[in-house]
């Protein structure tokens, strides 16, 4: 569950170098859903303003580094819906033009024929298909006609294949067993996996190969053709598990080659390589059993890079950073020095480093880290950030950032082409090594390409994001973020929130949130503590790996910690205090809930595990299940397993005294909303103030404008009723 709450990610208006907006075409509707004019009174962020936001995506330099092509999805409330436009900027930021303007959900921009032509996905002919236009966004021209929705695509270097990604039936359907019942809604089920995130599973997204001519494709090839499995692997994965070599004559694909129960139990993936010519595939990796994934050759083509986790069933194991040489067959761990999580990857134009992402101390900085075997590690950025998506535009790097104060931008970090001078150096040898990141060293220059929500930021009064340091109970160092609310006044007492975090070992890091929004919380006159608690990465794998097999032991620990801290200070109101949370977070408050000897005064649990017995067979995932709860509760000699499931929320429902908000999605198949119902009538029937709001149409996350706005609004009130009295 690492990474469901990642949580989980531009333009009419911009300012100073990024120039004006120009629009190339017409819109096809008046109700085109296109960036919002937004008018928001008293500075304080809402939930329409939020959904007002462009939410930038796809980023794609040009091939001479001159200009950047770029998507950005737009909602609107009252449609209930969303749209995805394309745009074209320089690569200082100038010039910035929108040039689709249709309700034809554009995106994943790519440039081809040598930067003269941008390709990109488009439901113009009424399925998602790879189409091209000129960089101005005329000249459009249809290059697939395949029959099903391409999800994905990547032309080969020489521009002659075309790699793309589209699903194929898998299971055979109770109407294709018995062709006289047709209209039974039955479904037969005969081995695990049969649902996946929000699905029933009946199709796997499988990987082609066409010839390409320049207007059309042939020859189309599955990969995988016959093969149940999945690659890129459900339910995530993308593009980016996918890769051409540089001669264009392999393609390295990500694949767990499993079905059923062994899939169910199993993180065992593993990198292949696909010889077009032969059609024969080879396995790189098949001596680690844990997750390997996002392949990426080498400029050069001496290499290849992956990520990789050492131990199978370990959804949230170290994920690192391993390259081998494509003709000795050499691997070497690269990142060993980094005692965090890889997140993203990019080579560097010269075949001799690697740039990557990874979240430190509650903020995801850029890295840079040379093929060299003196292991050192540069940080090449700074501050109170995320960096997101990296690509190389010329001698630059232009990234995706965002912080807890503004969603994704654009930005462009430059002169990478000097000597690097890190803002801190990482190097193998333990903590005691590392300098500080808290220490001031200069950078690289970093400047802001587009400005996409400038005209909805330039309405809001921001609360202040702080990093505060506390003791836990065993002695450690915690850092927690404060949020305050927009003109705090340290002479007034405030309701405090404790954030508690999902995953369970996603980073509270600068994450930028439509949902689980920090600054909207703080508008809402909250401060927010948010704990980097035991078991998130970011502080060393020690760290990370203390929440397994101890649900309710030291984290819980931490949070009383962070929420005790804070309610010493004079502007906290400790009679006021409420508990939020999603996934582990919602977990987190069901369990607090039993435990917290009256420190809060209101509980909001959404997607949270209530009765972990239940969980452990109703998630489909059960290597996750496995891992983290240690095993079956039926495993009566398994100490750990009996006591995670000893520390199950619901066995402390007759310690329940405080009102209680639990929300879930009827689709949510990691995390079943028969948690919550169970949740929600405990405590009614313990005489527990209790509300319940249920989505039959989301999963694990709310994704529909509406049932967002709703979600903020029945939070809101909820809180207002029980902490502002």
């Amino acid at each position: 569950m690492k990474h469901l709450n990642l949580l989980l990610m531009a333009a009419t208006m911009t300012c100073g170098a990024c120039g004006s907006i120009q629009n190339s075409d017409t819109p096809d509707a008046e109700d085109l859903i296109q960036r919002s004019d937004i008018r928001i009174e008293n500075r304080r962020m809402t939930p329409e303003a939020l959904w007002a936001m462009g939410r930038i995506g796809s980023v794609a330099p040009s091939p001479d580094g001159k200009q950047i092509a770029y998507a950005v999805t737009y909602y609107s409330v009252p449609q209930n819906k969303s749209n995805s436009e394309l745009f074209v900027m320089n690569a200082d930021g100038s010039a910035n033009t929108q040039i689709t303007h249709s309700a034809l959900r554009e995106n994943q921009p790519a440039w081809i024929k040598g930067g003269q032509k941008l390709a990109y996905l488009s439901t113009e002919s009424g399925s998602s298909q790879v189409w091209e236009m000129n960089p101005d966004g005329s000249g459009k021209q249809q290059l697939t006609n395949y029959d099903g929705d391409i999800e994905g695509f990547s032309f080969s270097p020489d521009g002659k294949k075309l790699l793309f990604i589209a699903q194929v039936k898998t299971v055979q359907s109770t109407k294709d067993k018995y062709p006289d019942l047709d209209k039974t809604t039955g479904i037969i089920v005969t081995d695990l996996m049969y649902k996946h995130w929000d699905e029933w599973v009946t199709t796997a997204p499988h990987p082609f190969v066409a010839d390409f001519d320049g207007s059309a494709i042939s020859n189309v090839t599955d990969i995988l053709q016959g093969k149940p499995y999945e690659s890129p692997m459900k339910p995530f994965g993308g593009i980016e598990q996918l890769a051409w070599s540089p001669d264009s004559k392999e393609v390295a694909y990500t694949c767990r080659k499993k079905t059923g129960l062994e899939y169910a139990i199993s993180t065992n993936s593993d990198i292949y390589i696909y010889d077009l010519a032969s059609k024969q595939t080879r396995n790189i990796t098949e001596e680690n059993k844990g997750y390997d994934t996002n392949p990426q050759y080498s400029p050069d083509g001496k290499y290849i890079a992956w990520q990789s986790m050492e131990r199978d069933g370990y959804e949230a194991d170290w994920n690192r950073l391993f390259v081998m040489d494509r003709q000795t067959g050499e691997k070497r761990f690269l990142s060993k020095g980094f005692p965090s999580n890889v997140d993203a990857f990019l080579w560097n134009s010269d075949s001799q480093s690697i740039f990557f992402t990874g979240v430190w101390h509650g903020m995801t900085p850029i890295y840079n880290v040379s093929l060299k075997p003196d292991g050192w590690i540069y940080q090449l950025t700074n501050g109170l950030y995320d960096y997101g998506s990296i690509a190389l535009c010329g001698k630059d790097l232009i990234a995706t950032r965002h912080s807890m104060s503004e969603g994704d931008e654009i930005y462009a970090i430059t002169d990478l082409d000097s000597k690097p001078f890190p803002v801190s150096l990482f190097m193998e040898g333990g903590p005691e090594r590392f300098s500080s990141t808290d220490s001031i060293r200069p950078d690289y220059p970093v400047k802001q390409l587009t400005h996409e929500n400038q005209h909805i930021y330039d309405q809001l009064d921001m609360g202040r994001v702080e990093g505060r340091w506390m003791k836990t109970t065993d002695g450690k160092q915690m850092l927690t973020w404060v949020i305050y609310p927009p003109k705090f006044d340290p002479n007034k007492k405030y309701p405090t929130l404790l954030f508690c975090e999902g995953g369970p070992q996603s980073p509270v890091s600068q994450f930028w949130s439509y949902r689980w929004n920090f600054q909207i919380m703080a508008a809402n006159d909250y401060i927010i503590v948010a704990p980097n608690r035991r078991g998130l990465p970011g502080f060393g794998v020690e760290w990370n790996e203390a929440i397994s097999g101890d649900y309710g032991g030291q984290c819980m620990k931490d949070y009383f910690t962070a929420i005790d801290e804070m309610a010493k200070e004079p502007f906290v109101d400790k009679d006021r205090l409420g508990c939020v949370g999603a996934s582990f977070g919602g977990f987190s408050v069901y369990w607090l809930a039993g435990h917290h000897d009256k420190r809060f005064k209101a509980f909001i649990a959404h997607d949270g595990i209530f009765n972990m017995e239940m969980q452990y067979l109703e998630t489909e995932e059960k290597w996750f299940a496995n891992w983290d709860m240690g095993g079956a509760y039926w495993e009566k000699d398994n100490a750990t397993a009996q006591r995670t499931f000893a520390n199950s929320p619901h066995k402390f429902v007759d310690k329940w005294d405080t009102p209680i908000l639990c929300i879930h999605g009827e689709k949510d198949y990691r995390i079943l909303a028969n948690q919550a119902m169970a949740a929600f009538d405990a405590a009614k029937m313990r005489g527990v103030p209790a509300e319940l709001l249920i989505y039959p149409d989301e999963n694990h996350w709310v994704l529909k404008p509406q049932n967002g706005v709703l979600w903020q609004r029945v939070f809101f009130e909820w809180l207002d009723r029980w902490l502002k009295k």
